[in-house]
C-alpha cells in the first residue's frame, strides 16, 4: 500500500475536519483524527540520535503511544509495535508515519489512508524524494475566516499578524506544490464551494480519488467518527450538525480595530490568487513596520494564554496524554 495515501494539505480550520469525515464514511477510505506524526516527532528526532535498530524501536514505541493518545481514538485500529517494528524496510519517521496509516485501512479493508496533518505540506519536497506519492487535497478556505476560527481555538496562533502570516506560508506552498505535480495527484477544493454545493464537489474528488461517490458520505454528522471527534473538543462540536452553508464571511462581523488591514497587508496577494475579494487596498504599511512586530509577539503569546485559560477542562484533559508524552521524551535529551 506504498502510494495508497490521500494527503489533506492547507491550513487546519479550513473545513478539514469536514472533509475527514466525509471522506471516512467511504468504505474504501480510512481517515481516522490526525495524531499530526511529521510535524510532533521531526523535531524530537535528535532525541534519539540516528536511527538503527535500537533507538528506530524506541521510536516505534514513543510514536504508538502518542496515537494511541490521541484526543480522538482511532476506533477499531490496534497499532502492534513489533509488527510495524519488522514491516519498516527503512529506519526513517515517513516510513513509520505511513505503516501507522496503512494500518487504518488495512482495519476498514480501505483502498486509501487518508492523513489530515494538514502542515505535511511542508515536508511534501522530502517525502516526495523518500518515495511516497500520495495524491494530495489542497483544501483552502478564506484566510480572514480561517482567522476569525483560529481566535476562538484552543490552538494555534491568535494575534491577526501572526495567523495572517501562517496561512499565507502554507496557502504558498501549497500553491507551489501544485505548480510541480501532475494533475492526477493534485487536486485543489475551495471550502466555500464545498459548503454550498457539497454533492458536486464531493463527486469531482470521488472522481479525482477514483472511487464511488456514496450518498452517505454527506450524512456524516450522524456516524460513529464524528460524534467522537465532537465529544473530544468544543472545535469541533460543529461535526454533528449538517453542513452549515452560510459559514462565510464571518470576518466582516468579527474582525476588530486593524485586523482586516493587517491580514490584508500581510497576505493580500495570497488572496487575490485564490480569488478572494480584498476589502482594505489603501491600508497603512506602518501597521506591519518592523518596531510593531515585538508588540504583536507579546500579545500573541497574552491571547494564547487566555484562550487556554478559557478551555473547556474536558478539553484539556483530553490533550494532557499526548502532552506528557511529549515531557517525557524532552526530559531524556535533557538529561
Amino acid at each position: 500500500m506504498l502510494n495508497n495515501g490521500i494527503q489533506i494539505i492547507g491550513t487546519q480550520r479550513s473545513g478539514s475536519n469536514l472533509l475527514r469525515v466525509i471522506l471516512d464514511q467511504s468504505p474504501e477510505i480510512a481517515s481516522p483524527h490526525p495524531p499530526h506524526i511529521l510535524v510532533t516527532f521531526l523535531p524530537l528526532l535528535d532525541t534519539y540520535g540516528t536511527l538503527d535498530a535500537v533507538s528506530y524501536r524506541r521510536l516505534v514505541k514513543d510514536v504508538v503511544a502518542y496515537v494511541n493518545a490521541n484526543p480522538v481514538p482511532w476506533d477499531g485500529v490496534v497499532l502492534d509495535e513489533e509488527q510495524i517494528f519488522n514491516q519498516s524496510e527503512t529506519y526513517h519517521l515517513f516510513t513509520l508515519n505511513r505503516l501507522i496509516y496503512e494500518q487504518a485501512a488495512i482495519a476498514k479493508n480501505a483502498k486509501y489512508w487518508c492523513c489530515k496533518s494538514m502542515a505535511n505540506v511542508h515536508y511534501a519536497t522530502e517525502m516526495e524524494a523518500f518515495g511516497l506519492r500520495p495524491k494530495y487535497v489542497f483544501l483552502y478556505r478564506d484566510g480572514r475566516d480561517v482567522a476569525c476560527s483560529f481566535k476562538k481555538a484552543i490552538v494555534g496562533e491568535k494575534h491577526i499578524y501572526h495567523l495572517a502570516q501562517q496561512w499565507k506560508k502554507d496557502q504558498e506552498a501549497c500553491i507551489r506544490l501544485r505548480e510541480i505535480l501532475p494533475a492526477n495527484r493534485f487536486f485543489s477544493l475551495n471550502y466555500e464551494s464545498l459548503i454550498t454545493a457539497p454533492e458536486a464537489e464531493i463527486r469531482k474528488l470521488c472522481l479525482f480519488l477514483d472511487i464511488e461517490y456514496q450518498p452517505e458520505m454527506l450524512q456524516f454528522h450522524d456516524s460513529k467518527t464524528s460524534k467522537l471527534t465532537a465529544a473530544a473538543g468544543e472545535m469541533w462540536s460543529n461535526l454533528e450538525k449538517p453542513i452549515i452553508s452560510n459559514n462565510t464571511g464571518k470576518f466582516l462581523k468579527e474582525f476588530k480595530g486593524d485586523d482586516l488591514d493587517i491580514f490584508e497587508l500581510v497576505a493580500g496577494e495570497v488572496l487575490t490568487a485564490l480569488h478572494y475579494e480584498r476589502y482594505a487596498p489603501q491600508a497603512d504599511q506602518g501597521l506591519i513596520a518592523e518596531d510593531r512586530l515585538n508588540d504583536y509577539d507579546r500579545e500573541n503569546g497574552v491571547l494564547k494564554q487566555e484562550a487556554l485559560a478559557l478551555a473547556r477542562p474536558a478539553d484539556l484533559e483530553n490533550r494532557a496524554p499526548q502532552l506528557q508524552i511529549l515531557k517525557e521524551i524532552k526530559s531524556r535529551k535533557a538529561s
